[in-house]
């Protein structure tokens, strides 16, 4: 059966993930990651994709990206990581798939969701416990959105600039959002939504992604109900 196209809208912003083939890493040292960045912004400038937020973990990454019109995430996955993967293997000398299969990605409504989505990428070293700071991980986008690094690939999204007027008093008001716990509500939702590659957000905004893509874009249960077997006996 042939794969469904993910659901793709311009100027909606996607949480994207790709994960190393079998859970091994995808980066090997600092020079790994160090060159996956680079390879990363030449993408975006190819494909006129805005980053909003990304983590580095050892087996897999996270993005939150809004692509300029239908398809531009997809060329940007492509082009980083075929690139990637070239430039990886031939440096550690090994052949093969680097990547589990195509990457993940859900649509992410703007309203509040997005902040959500930041957090919850930014927020990986912490709950694998690689740090209580995620400031001090140097592979995310929390030490620019903290202001305490400036980083030329990232383009802020308009709900963290709204967060406040200047760029210290921004940078503070998103240290309070990480100090707030996101919910297991939230965790589990934007897992499902991510999974399963649906439209995260208001009740509102899936119904606009499902009448722009004539798509479903809700979750389903993760289990088929159980079939009764009992003709109709209680």
């Amino acid at each position: 059966m042939a794969r469904q196209p993910r659901l793709d809208l311009p100027g909606i912003p996607q949480h994207v993930v790709q994960r190393g083939n079998n859970r091994l890493p995808c980066f090997l040292d600092d020079a790994d990651r160090r060159r996956y960045l680079t390879l990363l912004r030449e993408a975006l400038l190819d494909t006129g994709c805005k980053l909003h937020a990304y983590v580095l973990m050892d087996n897999h990454v996270h993005l939150l990206t809004t692509p300029p019109k239908i398809g531009a995430v997809a060329r940007l996955m492509q082009k980083l990581g075929r690139r990637y993967v070239g430039q990886f293997n031939s440096r550690h000398r090994r052949t093969g798939t680097l990547w589990e299969g195509r990457y993940k990605a859900s649509l992410v409504d703007s309203e509040s969701y997005v902040l959500h989505c930041h957090r919850y990428i930014e927020l990986n070293p912490v709950r694998a416990r690689m740090t209580d700071d995620p400031t001090t991980y140097p592979w995310s986008s929390c030490t620019s959105h903290c202001d305490l690094r400036q980083e030329a690939l990232l383009s802020p999204h308009a709900e963290y600039t709204a967060l406040a007027a200047t760029p210290e008093a921004r940078a503070e008001a998103y240290r309070q959002l990480l100090r707030e716990t996101l919910s297991d509500d939230d965790l589990k939702a934007i897992r499902t939504y991510l999974q399963q590659q649906r439209a995260l957000g208001r009740d509102d905004f899936r119904a606009m992604v499902e009448a722009k893509t004539q798509r479903f874009a809700g979750t389903r249960p993760a289990h088929r109900p159980p079939r009764d077997n009992s003709n109709g006996c209680k």
